[in-house]
């Protein structure tokens, strides 16, 4: 096992990264199509396709999802996906075309680098291109490329975020896989230690200023070998949350954009007996997963514009 998401069978993740404009995207593929749901807590998302994902929607499975830099502008991104899927014949059967579901979400990162630049058409296109089944790239790549976090006092205290990756496998065999954003606008907590490990530094170079109780927007991808219902998705997507409570201060405030997209990869099956138990399971491991993927997000980011990354701080 890689320890990321491409633990889960038929998941692949690609990414587009431009260090130059510090932005960029990531796709997650889903081959054959997963069952998905979603989870959108933070007020101030920035999303496409999540009410598609919600219990009394008619779709049910998902070939892709996106996660990307260029706020709202960013979600140009799952267009270029939606070709990619498109001319590989994968999507919807509408009985006129197949339309791919790409449901996507973005962070806010155009005060990093250039905010005219932002991921496109042709960002998505290329993260495709790139996707495999391999180890997750990490740090400073695709949407977690202009990721930042501790920026309550301003700029000049900020540290790097990015992106992350984790994975488990239950004693069943069952495994679960988590693929994080992490662009907090407040600190990132050590859920062992429960110490600040990035965030707002203090003046003095020597450790942090005091946790923020503004807000903070991270986006992730949740995803199990596990076969579950659509309403079953949903729920591991919402427990999954528990993973950012864990180790971001504060989550979810009316200034956030955080959402999390779950993905069930397993055969489709009968109602089972043991549901309710299996999904309590799986949702308490996708949130410690979560989790760990977001305490790699920033281990793993880099310097970036002269913004410093944790391992500057830890010297």
């Amino acid at each position: 096992m890689h320890d990321d998401i491409t633990d889960i069978p038929g998941i692949r993740v690609g990414h587009d990264t431009n260090l130059t404009a510090a932005t960029g995207c990531t796709v997650i593929l889903c081959n054959p199509p997963a069952i998905g749901g979603v989870d959108v807590r933070g007020g101030a998302p920035a999303t496409r396709e999540t009410d598609l994902l919600r219990p009394m929607h008619m779709v049910e499975e998902v070939n892709a999802i996106v996660l990307t830099g260029g706020s709202a502008f960013g979600l140009e991104a799952a267009h270029g996906v939606m070709s990619y899927l498109e001319e590989l014949g994968i999507g919807y059967e509408t009985g006129v075309a197949r339309v791919p579901i790409v449901p996507a979400a973005a962070i806010f990162d155009l005060g990093l680098g250039s905010a005219k630049i932002r991921p496109d058409f042709s960002a998505g296109y290329r993260a495709c291109e790139h996707a495999t089944d391999g180890p997750v790239e990490q740090g400073n790549v695709g949407g977690g490329t202009g990721a930042t976090v501790g920026k309550m006092f301003g700029p000049a205290f900020m540290m790097k975020g990015g992106l992350g990756s984790a994975s488990m496998q239950l004693p069943d065999g069952t495994r679960v896989g988590a693929l994080v954003i992490v662009n907090a606008l407040g600190d990132i907590i050590d859920p062992q230690t429960q110490q600040v490990i990035a965030g707002a530094r203090n003046p003095s170079g020597e450790g942090f200023l005091s946790a923020n109780p503004v807000s903070n927007t991270t986006i992730a991808v949740v995803a199990t070998s596990a076969s579950l219902s659509k309403d079953e998705a949903n729920k591991m997507a919402q427990m999954a949350h528990d993973g950012m409570a864990q180790t971001i201060r504060p989550a979810h405030t009316m200034f956030d954009g955080d959402t999390v997209f779950a993905l069930a990869t397993g055969p489709r099956l009968k109602e089972r007996a043991d549901a309710a138990i299996q999904i309590s399971t799986l949702g308490a491991a996708a949130a410690t997963t979560l989790a760990r993927a977001i305490i790699k997000a920033v281990n793993a980011a880099q310097d970036l514009y002269g913004i410093p990354a944790i391992a500057r701080q830890a010297s």
